[in-house]
């Protein structure tokens, strides 16, 4: 009887020990488990460099967004004459003037370069030509010809070409003409030198065509 005391004595502190050691194990679990939970909230907070907006826009330390917008706006302000901005319509005080006789007889060539930044013309040029033979000046008329848009940027030249009778005899002298761009009020008078044929309907067959047609 005493042998059997003293085992099931031993047995008993044996349970009661295992049991101490599980409940004393699952403590250092419960207490890993809450340093463990903490610690990625402390870190996920501490090495975020910026928020998001609800659209979804990322938003730096400095304030600034990547939302692409500085991009369009720099391709936006590129214009077409040779990636300058284009400033419209081009002007009189912007363009210099020059003429030269044709490959046919009784054509003019006149040549307007671009002097300031990119602009377009489109159109008829308005043209005068001054005589002292004339009791006026003599407007030239309008041909047929499509106008095509004409885009120059600094440097750059176009021309349109004056036709016009040339005289046969001694016929009008002509010492000028003058020349308003399309889409402008400003003219410029041009030296020139030819003889108009004097006949009925002559000042009929005086024609510009529109700048950027006929030899470029």
């Amino acid at each position: 009887m005493r042998a059997t005391k003293l085992t099931l004595t031993a047995l008993i502190l044996t349970a009661g020990l295992s049991l101490t050691a599980c409940q004393g194990d699952g403590d250092s679990a419960s207490s890993a488990a809450d340093d463990s939970g903490a610690a990625p909230s402390a870190s996920a907070s501490s090495t975020s460099s910026g928020t998001s907006d609800s659209d979804g826009t990322a938003a730096g330390d400095d304030g600034t967004t990547g939302s692409g917008d500085e991009s369009t706006t720099t391709a936006s302000a590129q214009g077409s004459g040779n990636g300058q901005i284009n400033t419209g319509p081009c002007k009189t005080a912007n363009l210099a003037f020059d003429t030269a006789h044709g490959m046919g007889e009784g054509d003019l060539l006149v040549s307007l370069k671009n002097t300031g930044d990119a602009c377009t013309l489109k159109g008829f040029p308005g043209v005068d030509l001054r005589s002292q033979d004339a009791s006026g000046p003599l407007s030239a008329k309008r041909s047929e010809v499509d106008a095509p848009l004409v885009n120059l940027g600094n440097g750059e030249t176009t021309r349109f070409t004056l036709h016009y009778p040339p005289a046969e005899g001694t016929g009008a002298y002509v010492s000028a003409i003058e020349v308003t761009p399309p889409a402008e009020t400003h003219s410029k008078a041009l030296p020139v030198s030819l003889r108009l044929q004097i006949s009925d309907g002559a000042d009929q067959k005086v024609v510009v065509d529109p700048v950027g047609t006929g030899k470029q």
